[in-house]
């Protein structure tokens, strides 16, 4: 998401001019699959594997005064109050994953910087669980987010957090790059990137399976702004492409089609198989109390490559405490958890593939 100027007071520091910074990516290696994944199956993998599961409530911190981390990575209490802006805005389009804020970094999945030298990035959907260490950032921003622009931004960074990947670099799109002229123009100032940076955020063109939808969105808030003479082709956008700003008609539809609000949950019971019931790429969750305290084990069963997150159901949202991920491998996905009589838990499980998806089934004891 490149930073637009709209005067000299709302230019960030590192700015060189009226030229832009742009949303750089931390480069990620591609996943590798076992001779025994075929291309179908591995496609389908990909598809979901950055998409979280439904019921999952996303936990955020931004640093700030009192953590013990750089002074560069703090927030203002402007742009803080903007994140949180852009978190609601997201939610409340009716999607079926929530977000909750809390004090420590330990106990957040996205873990949000503000050094104005690291530009603004974010890893991708649940490529955010690779950074374990809790004093090392997920999301970082670089610019001031009070101007029009700067809260596209946050929206842009968040849309990452949620699995979407730029716009520009949809396969879809038939953009043809003057490529000189992107290496010149992205490793000059204020950008000054290396080439593997310009290669992973420009130039390469993301798997079909990883984009939203079968058409390009030029107004899409993950697309780039480009300068004339950096596109070749669609001729239409030679003299620069703009977007126009804020969440797309495209942007809502993906994100709730990823993340719709469940129906009514289907209830678990000790020892009875549930089937999935549900196509690749889509979650279904389930409900259970538990009859007694004790040791439970969930599993999936059938040949399918799933995730399955298990959350216990609280005031605040779901608490997660434990998933599985059993895609790629021969494996079904199980969780083993001590789970509490008179509690409420439920369990969310993503279908990526499955050879016969009536087989495919969960079941508790």
């Amino acid at each position: 998401m490149p930073e637009q100027h709209q005067s000299a007071a709302d230019s960030p520091a590192g700015s060189a001019g009226s030229m832009p910074r742009y949303c750089c990516q931390p480069i990620q290696a591609p996943r590798q699959f076992a001779a025994e994944v075929g291309p179908q199956r591995a496609r389908a993998i990909v598809a979901g594997g950055k998409k979280w599961v439904n019921g999952s409530v996303l936990t955020f911190h931004c640093f700030q005064s009192g953590d013990s981390v750089s002074d560069a990575w703090k927030g203002s209490a402007v742009d803080i109050a903007e994140v949180r802006l852009a978190f609601q805005a997201w939610f409340k389009l009716g999607i079926g994953i929530s977000f909750r804020e809390v004090a420590r970094p330990e106990e957040a999945t996205i873990r949000i910087g503000f050094d104005p030298a690291g530009g603004s990035w974010s890893f991708v959907g649940r490529d955010t669980l690779n950074i374990r260490q809790p004093l090392q950032r997920t999301m970082n921003f670089g610019w001031p987010l009070n101007t029009a622009y700067g809260r596209d931004t946050a929206m842009h960074e968040i849309g990452h957090a949620l699995g979407l990947e730029h716009e520009h670099q949809n396969p879809f799109a038939g953009i043809r790059w003057n490529v000189e002229a992107v290496r010149r123009y992205f490793s000059g100032p204020p950008n000054n990137w290396d080439a593997k940076s310009i290669d992973w955020n420009i130039l390469r063109k993301i798997n079909p399976a990883e984009v939203k939808g079968s058409r390009w969105d030029p107004d899409s808030v993950m697309e780039y702004a480009f300068g004339p003479g950096l596109i070749s082709e669609p001729a239409a956008y030679r003299a620069g492409l703009q977007p126009k700003g804020g969440l797309s008609a495209a942007d809502k539809e993906w994100i709730v089609q990823s993340y719709p609000r469940p129906p009514e949950l289907a209830m678990l019971s000790v020892g009875v198989a549930q089937r999935l019931a549900i196509k690749p790429g889509e979650t279904r969750i389930f409900g259970f109390s538990p009859p007694e305290t004790r040791l439970y084990h969930v599993a999936t069963s059938g040949t399918s490559d799933t995730v399955m997150v298990l959350f216990e159901a609280t005031p605040t949202g779901n608490v997660q405490i434990a998933a599985d991920d059993d895609s790629g491998t021969d494996a079904n996905a199980r969780i083993d958890a001590s789970l509490t009589a008179g509690r409420t838990y439920q369990i969310g499980v993503r279908l990526y593939y499955a050879a016969q998806a009536a087989e495919t089934a969960v079941t508790i004891w």
